[in-house]
């Protein structure tokens, strides 16, 4: 098939590899290709269950002519071969609670000021929701909508984890995996493009990301989302009616 336009050899060289292997792996079911623009950069968000997600969800972009710009960790950059991949197709490293965090938001504004697509996990890591449903997402999404006025495309994302299982290492690639897809219109911000640029501006923008991610989701589980979402940021209630833990992060 043809490759995206703005991708590079690098980055055709790994689809090359990486593709037929996700097509022997999995049967892709992909819907909502047309809310995709066309004539701009823009940021696309979705859910994220399983380290596999960045692929099935750049296989989704690649097939459909985008080669997208994905926020990943920085430490991934620091893995062998792993790192060197990223750099070399033009990944984005995310600097965590560090002095250079601006770095991320700055490279990504570039990014999508000169035509390129961001992908990007709101939620900034896997899910903690017991049932795989998105969490309560950071702010880093609303701050680069808000600050490009680009649109946000919100994508649900749901077989990846049958796949390779959360938190798990191996793949079970066989049989293959129905891997669905599904890109939704883009989420209205505009009425925020103005307003002050504060927490609650940004909670408020990052909501109707995730709101939308979750809905998406919704449709392709055929199943009603918890009408509160994990927050990672709060104590976990005990079964047994005790004092509440504080989350386990793995």
């Amino acid at each position: 098939m043809r490759s995206p336009a703005r991708s590079n050899r690098a980055y055709r060289n790994v689809a090359r590899i990486v593709r037929p292997l996700l097509m022997a792996s999995t049967r892709p079911d992909w819907h909502g290709v047309e809310h995709l623009p066309t004539d701009r950069g823009y940021l696309v968000a979705s859910n994220h269950m399983t380290n596999v997600d960045p692929l099935t969800f750049a296989h989704f972009l690649w097939d459909n002519g985008v080669a997208p710009k994905i926020l990943a960790k920085a430490s991934l950059f620091k893995v062998p071969v792993v790192g060197a991949v990223l750099r070399a197709t033009g990944q984005i490293p995310v600097y965590r609670n560090t002095a250079a965090a601006g770095e991320s938001l700055h490279a990504a504004v570039e990014a999508i000021g000169s035509g390129d697509v961001v992908a990007v996990f709101p939620e900034g890591t896997l899910t903690r929701d017991p049932d795989l449903w998105p969490m309560v997402g950071k702010t880093g999404v609303a701050r680069l909508a808000l600050t490009t006025r680009a649109p946000v495309v919100p994508v649900a994302q749901w077989g990846p984890q049958d796949l390779l299982g959360r938190y798990q290492k191996l793949l079970k690639p066989i049989p293959r995996k129905r891997v669905t897809v599904v890109a939704g219109p883009p989420v209205v911000l505009d009425d925020l493009y103005d307003r002050p640029h504060d927490t609650a501006t940004l909670r408020e923008a990052t909501e109707r990301v995730m709101d939308a991610i979750t809905a998406l989701l919704e449709g392709v589980r055929g199943e009603v989302a918890p009408a509160q979402r994990f927050d990672m940021r709060k104590p976990v209630p005990r079964a047994d009616g005790g004092p509440a833990a504080e989350p386990e992060l793995p």
